[in-house]
């Protein structure tokens, strides 16, 4: 499907104006085009912004791996090092990562307070009690 220089230019700026799915339909009606051409040339001409999803509470999801990625960072550990942490709830692993994130954001973290958070964090998943 080929487009006019009049048709692109008309596209861009109405996209580029309000750029909403609604738009793309309505420039597909217009055009007499289907949307997934309208979106095609859209990302051809680099201005189509895809919809970014958000989960029902309206945050940007992030995955388990993530937050263990997170907390590890956060306690200065490889992430090896805490296997199988992914497994535990999201909401566990999100207060693990504002918990470790809050003390060493602000460097107010010791190398023992840090020993400390590990080996808490390789107790509640069951590992070796260290003591």
């Amino acid at each position: 499907m080929n487009y006019t220089k009049e048709q692109t230019e008309l596209m861009i700026t109405q996209y580029t104006t309000e750029p909403s799915m609604q738009t793309v339909e309505s420039l597909a009606e217009s055009l007499g085009k289907s949307t997934k051409s309208i979106i095609g040339k859209l990302s051809r001409e680099g201005v189509y912004k895809r919809a970014v999803y958000k989960s029902k509470s309206g945050e940007v999801p992030v995955t388990k791996l993530e937050l263990v990625n997170n907390i590890a960072e956060n306690l200065g550990v490889e992430i090896e090092s805490l296997v199988g942490l992914e497994k535990s709830p999201k909401a566990t692993l999100k207060t693990l990562e504002v918990a470790t994130g809050a003390q060493y954001a602000k460097g107010l973290a010791t190398a023992e307070e840090k020993v400390k958070d590990y080996v808490r964090v390789q107790q509640a998943l069951g590992g070796h009690s260290y003591d």
